[in-house]
């Protein structure tokens, strides 16, 4: 209570007991909240047990149903690698020896291949090899023209079907395929070894074929069993197919219960299951995943139910004290408003101030560099005043010979004379008209330009200094750039000024410019074959007034690579050998 009395306001008065009119209400409503708490973890931990073993049943399902497509495209490749064997051939054409020599090498390829039977029909239906001829149960000398896989065989070429053996009563997928000869070649791959497997794991797997009959089952006792009842005519036919004589095909009863993957079997009792599917490697079959809910999800239940009462009443707990704390925190709020609107004002005023003090650093840094391009451009003054002296001189020559022959009537003499001399009025033009340009105080903008553009305009303003100074300049197919014209101008400038002063003492005075692309970027190397940048200012090129001449400020280097950075390019300093190299970065043109 010490805040409201430090605030001068009166301290809320808290209930010290309850009326007793509202006491049960309450009671009863927070009873009822902690069961509703209660229930839901529970109903959410039963949500979320289904749901995770669900997902898990279904790779699982989906894993098994990929194991029986590779089985049958395994064994169906079978057929068709001998349908064309020149053995088989011999054996039907009544060639000597041909019979006994197939029979081996049946037997071989059964047990290479793990399939349970194979054997050679002649078109009649009747057996003349087989891989098990050495056993009392060959099936050699026996017609199997009754078979449906030898009548779909007969009529289609070739055949499929699930069925019991008729010698050795074990289930398995017949394959048949009509072979040169007019012959037939069956292989029987029986599933026996993945059922055993499958009985190993926890719950069941069956395979249904596309009359939802189980063909396939870790429970053996399954196999032939339906998902739901058949009506008399296609248990009849069913029946008939599979060779399944023994009984009628018994339904499990399948039953969804509505809940998501939940279902009832009726035959196995009356506990839900979870229940995936997954298409297997034969039109209509499918594999069934049945995994018992049981009751260790139960006993998740019931611990999720005491986890949420205890939940439950430490929310109730935590109501009681936010209820009581409430008031305090409001008064703190509007405290805190307070102060909010305080530093807010306060920020207002200190973002004004620094917004003023960077317009004035950005009118300081234009006119720094409009101080740099001045002090380059009294520089170059000289030199500019004896390149237009020539051309002055030449136009006054041109002039008074021009007039003498106009005098003398010879026209077409002077009508040269006077195109040269407007040809030389272009050349003094061209280079005020860059002076100009390169000394106004304005910014263009930065857009796609030809490198050349920069490069030219540097280098007739620097013109009367280059001298004898040798130029290479290699711009490849002139590459697209993202820059200010001037100001790119400046950065080429101030770096070839400096250049041109390193090489003032030296008789073969060399100058390279290169450009190359790299992805993204252009690269313009400027090269020297000067002194070379001095080791105790190459550490800070870039910071102001490092430099190593004695009429220099050491300001060029940092406004270049300023203006650089601006158009998001880069300066940089490499190392050499021989002279001052460096590299001017620009983003290159889309």
């Amino acid at each position: 209570m010490q805040v409201f009395a430090q605030q001068g306001m009166a301290a809320p008065l808290l209930p010290t007991r309850l009326d007793q009119r509202l006491a049960l209400p309450v009671l009863v409503g927070m009873a009822l909240l902690v069961v509703l708490i209660a229930w839901q973890a529970g109903h959410l931990t039963r949500r979320a047990y289904i749901a995770e073993a669900s997902g898990q049943l279904d790779v699982d399902a989906g894993l098994r149903a990929a194991l029986i497509q590779a089985e049958i495209d395994r064994f169906h490749l079978l057929p068709m690698a001998l349908a064309e064997d020149r053995d088989i051939a011999a054996a039907l054409a009544g060639a000597q020896d041909a019979t006994p020599r197939l029979d081996q090498r049946l037997e071989t390829l059964a047990q290479e291949t793990g399939a349970a039977d194979l054997y050679l029909l002649r078109g009649d239906g009747t057996a003349i090899a087989a891989s098990n001829f050495r056993k009392p149960t060959s099936f050699v000398g026996h017609s199997f023209a009754f078979r449906d896989y030898y009548r779909d065989a007969l009529r289609k070429g070739s055949s499929m079907q699930f069925g019991l053996g008729t010698t050795s009563h074990r289930p398995g997928l017949y394959f048949a395929r009509r072979t040169v000869g007019n012959g037939f070649i069956v292989v029987k791959r029986e599933f026996l070894g993945i059922e055993a497997e499958w009985a190993g794991a926890p719950g069941l797997t069956l395979v249904t074929d596309a009359d939802g009959v189980v063909v396939v089952a870790s429970a053996p006792d399954l196999r032939f069993r339906t998902m739901q009842r058949l009506d008399p005519a296609r248990e009849a036919r069913v029946r008939a197919a599979l060779r399944a004589d023994r009984g009628p095909l018994q339904p499990l009863g399948v039953t969804p219960t509505g809940e998501g993957p939940l279902v009832r079997i009726d035959t196995l009792g009356e506990g839900q299951w979870i229940h995936a599917m997954a298409p297997a490697g034969v039109s209509g079959w499918h594999v069934h995943r049945f995994v018992p809910v049981g009751e260790h999800i139960a006993n998740a239940q019931r611990m999720a139910w005491a986890l949420g009462a205890l939940a439950g009443v430490v929310v109730l707990a935590a109501l009681a004290g936010l209820w009581l704390r409430r008031h305090r925190q409001q008064l703190r709020t509007a405290e805190l408003k307070a102060e909010v609107d305080v530093r807010t004002a306060e920020l207002r005023r200190e973002i004004a101030e620094r917004t003023e003090v960077e317009q004035r650093a950005d009118l300081l840094r234009e006119e720094l560099r409009q101080a740099n391009r001045l002090a380059t451009l009294g520089q170059v003054t000289a030199g500019i005043a004896h390149e237009t002296a020539q051309p002055v001189a030449a136009i006054r020559s041109y002039a008074d010979n021009g007039i003498a022959f106009l005098e003398r009537g010879n026209i077409a003499t002077a009508r040269a004379n006077f195109t040269a001399i407007s040809g030389l009025t272009e050349r003094v033009g061209a280079i005020t008209a860059q002076l100009r340009n390169f000394s106004r105080r304005r910014e263009d903008q930065v857009r796609a330009m030809p490198l050349s553009e920069a490069v030219e305009g540097a280098l007739l303003i620097l013109r009367p200094r280059l001298g004898g100074i040798a130029c290479d300049i290699a711009l490849g197919e002139d590459p697209l750039v993202m820059a200010s014209r001037l100001r790119l101008e400046q950065v080429l400038v101030n770096l070839l000024h400096n250049a041109i002063d390193a090489l003032s003492s030296r008789p073969d005075a060399r100058i390279e410019l290169v450009a190359t692309q790299e992805g993204g970027r252009v690269r313009l190397r400027i090269r020297d074959n000067g002194p070379g940048i001095s080791p105790e200012i190459a550490g800070r090129l870039f910071t102001p007034f490092a430099t190593s001449r004695t009429h220099g400020l050491g300001l060029g280097l940092v406004i270049a690579q300023d203006i650089m950075r601006e158009m998001d390019g880069e300066i940089v300093a490499v190392d050499s050998a021989e002279g001052a190299v460096f590299d001017v970065l620009l983003k290159a043109a889309e």
